[in-house]
């Protein structure tokens, strides 16, 4: 596995959902196929792993990387929002761990292709799975200045949202947009980085609004808070959730999904006398959130904003 594809805080996951020989585990994004093999390397001799992705070029990379587990491994191109329906149907459930590794994995990045990367000579598709929903283009190409803005800033937390929404129709208008590279060229014009600015030198201009883009075009929120429900149904108790996130906006969705289901009462604000029926699942393993050491941010950058949470389902 080459340096672009490094599991992210791998150790921290293993000892984190505490498996061993013969738990059966779920990678909710299974991808390149790191944390899956290090986690069929923990459950040896006998345990078995069901690797979900959305992206079929990664499961065509994970059955290459695991293939040497033969049938301890179970591969399935879908979404992990319907994790607990696909679960059930290959035999997994219960389940005795549950991996999520959120956002943009290092080769889909790395495919000019696809359309993710800033200097990609290609139209900016940005889907994870190619065969459904709209690309990038497209909700660009249907959006309204308006629509554009709250996209950007909502998913991108792009403070220069309004601006660069105003850059993008009217390149639009004017047949400036066919590429990925033609995008961000766009957005960096409009939202040049500042010497001595809070991302000068850090970041590219274009960086919130791919993201944003990508979130929207993926439904990443919508589909998050699916997975994290479905996971939950499909753990046996006892089992343990470890969900690493990249940004503000994912994280907030998991601490906030792991509080709501560690409370009894759920309703706001909290009457004299409970009329929900709901009943904590949840208990945080870690208090607050396990992040990269200087060492590991220095052999993979894209661990340098990785949040790891997790929590275990109570009886």
């Amino acid at each position: 596995m080459g340096e672009g594809h490094l599991p992210v805080l791998v150790d921290e996951v293993l000892a984190s959902l505490a498996v061993g020989a013969g738990s059966s585990v779920a990678d909710c994004t299974v991808g390149g196929g790191g944390h899956a093999e290090r986690l069929l390397e923990a459950t040896s001799p006998d345990g078995r792993l069901l690797g979900l992705d959305a992206d079929r070029a990664a499961i065509a990379e994970a059955e290459r990387v695991l293939a040497r587990f033969g049938d301890r491994v179970v591969l399935r191109h879908a979404n992990f929002e319907s994790i607990y329906d696909t679960a059930t149907d290959a035999g997994f459930v219960p389940l005795d761990g549950v991996l999520f590794d959120l956002g943009l994995s290092s080769y889909q990045l790395a495919d000019p292709e696809r359309g993710f990367s800033f200097a990609a000579d290609a139209p900016p598709d940005m889907r994870f799975d190619e065969t459904s929903g709209v690309s990038a283009l497209e909700l660009i190409e249907r959006s309204s200045e308006r629509e554009l803005a709250g996209i950007l800033a909502t998913f991108g937390e792009e403070r220069r949202a309004g601006r660069i929404a105003k850059a993008i129709v009217a390149a639009r208008a004017e047949g400036r947009i066919v590429t990925a590279a033609d995008l961000a060229a766009v957005v960096a014009a409009a939202s040049p980085s500042r010497p001595g600015g809070a991302d000068s030198g850090r970041i590219h201009p274009a960086t919130r609004t791919f993201q944003a883009l990508r979130i929207a075009v993926n439904r990443e929120v919508e589909v998050l808070s699916a997975g994290l429900a479905g996971a939950l149904a499909a753990l046996r108790p006892g089992g343990r959730m470890a969900v690493i996130s990249y940004h503000s906006l994912e994280d907030r969705i998991v601490k906030r999904f792991v509080a709501r289901e560690s409370r009894d009462c759920i309703e706001e604000p909290m009457p004299p006398v409970c009329t929900c029926g709901h009943r904590a699942q949840l208990r945080a393993v870690i208090k607050g959130v396990l992040t990269p050491g200087p060492e590991e941010v220095r052999r993979n950058r894209r661990a340098r904003s990785a949040k790891l949470r997790v929590a275990e389902k109570l009886a």
